[in-house]
């Protein structure tokens, strides 16, 4: 094992892993492999509200029949909230609570974020309305023209967000009680050494908020490469609520299916093998030349 590479997959046990999960799946371990690391598996169950009664132990028993086995310890977000709320208390009087409820919210924004949320206008910045109570707990971000964080994909290159214009004071607990995924992912990723990231394209615009939040907490940042999401017929990203189907591999050969689909889809050029053991072989191989070809060095 490499101590220099610690990765990661983080499914949400809403349902069972699809086509576009497993690409995710796929990329993340194939990048341990070639850089000789660990893989780990998180389940980010922190939204309880959307979790599927035994979606995560599915998620656990495919990941291992397609031959992809976990490094250590799984970890459920679920059974780690004390370890969010010390995270919000150390960033003391930059998080603040939030009155405003969605219509509220849609009503006053400043715009739309990339990802498609309201860029929250700071109502609640300077204390809550008279009479008014706490829905959701918000990080102040820096004012605009101090807000430029930047970092390098390591496919994508050099990107820059400005989180003040283009993401707004964000939430870190929701109105409905559950910790955000921002900070979660955080806390998570840093409580368990993770170095490098692999994940979806669909989080990109997250990326920003969460090196901001590493940086107040004082935390390393991961190296971050972002690959590109499935998506269906419409154009829309491959989910469980655009019909999505489950992989669900019976035998060896539907197994090496159902993988060599996602790799042709990463654009690793492999002929179709007959074992999951060749497949995997073979796999790392082109992620390897992949890399070799397509990285940009920070």
């Amino acid at each position: 094992m490499s101590n220099t590479y610690i990765g990661r997959f983080a499914p949400s046990p809403t349902g069972p892993l699809h086509a576009g999960s497993l690409v995710a799946a796929l990329a993340s371990y194939l990048d341990a492999r070639a850089h000789h690391g660990q893989w780990l598996v998180r389940i980010e169950d922190i939204d309880e509200g959307r979790s599927v009664p035994g979606a995560d132990t599915a998620i656990l028993a495919l990941l291992d029949s397609l031959g992809m086995h976990a490094d250590g310890e799984v970890v459920w977000q679920s059974r780690r909230k004390q370890r969010y709320q010390d995270a919000a208390d150390r960033l003391g009087s930059l998080a603040y609570p939030c009155g405003c409820n969605r219509r509220e919210i849609i009503d006053s924004r400043l715009g739309v974020a990339p990802d498609g949320a309201a860029i929250y206008p700071g109502t609640c910045r300077a204390g809550l309305p008279e009479g008014r109570g706490m829905r959701s707990l918000r990080l102040r971000v820096p004012d605009a023209g101090q807000d430029a964080i930047t970092f390098t994909d390591r496919f994508m290159g050099t990107l820059t967000q400005h989180l003040a214009l283009e993401a707004g004071d964000f939430v870190l607990k929701r109105a409905d009680g559950y910790w955000a995924y921002q900070l979660a992912v955080v806390v998570d990723d840093a409580d368990q050494g993770v170095t490098d990231i692999v994940r979806g394209a669909d989080l990109i615009e997250s990326t920003a908020r969460q090196i901001y939040l590493q940086r107040l907490l004082g935390v390393p940042t991961p190296r971050y490469l972002h690959v590109p999401v499935v998506r269906n017929a419409d154009g829309e990203k491959l989910s469980k609520q655009t019909g999505a189907l489950a992989v669900l591999p019976g035998d060896e050969p539907a197994a090496v299916q159902a993988l060599l689909e996602a790799a042709r889809f990463l654009g690793l050029p492999l002929e179709r093998p007959d074992t999951l053991a060749s497949f995997w072989r073979a796999a790392i191989s082109a992620w390897s030349a992949l890399l070799a070809e397509r990285e940009v060095r920070a």
